[in-house]
């Protein structure tokens, strides 16, 4: 797909990719290059105070391991975020 570099170094992505990855409006995402290409990754921003408590729980998690108890398991990061109390919309 062929796409022009317009004015103030804007480009469009064509509305087929974004309905292929889901994007929407507002949504966040990291650029960088690599090798001589562009590159666009979706990425999620959460606030520090949520951040924070999931460090806590890593941390804990990490102590747990050194005790030898069990540890909760997860199968997808929405059902931990559940646990955490973070919405995911």
């Amino acid at each position: 797909m062929l796409v022009e570099l317009r004015s103030r170094a804007q480009l469009t992505i064509p509305n087929e990719i974004v309905k292929e990855i889901g994007a929407a409006e507002g949504d966040k995402f990291d650029i960088f290059t690599k090798d001589g290409g562009i590159f666009l990754c979706p990425v999620v921003v959460y606030p520090k105070e949520k951040i924070a408590k999931i460090a806590k729980i890593l941390k804990g998690a990490d102590k747990k391991r050194s005790n030898g108890t069990l540890l909760k398991e997860y199968n997808d990061v929405e059902a931990m975020f559940a646990d955490m109390g973070i919405k995911i919309d």
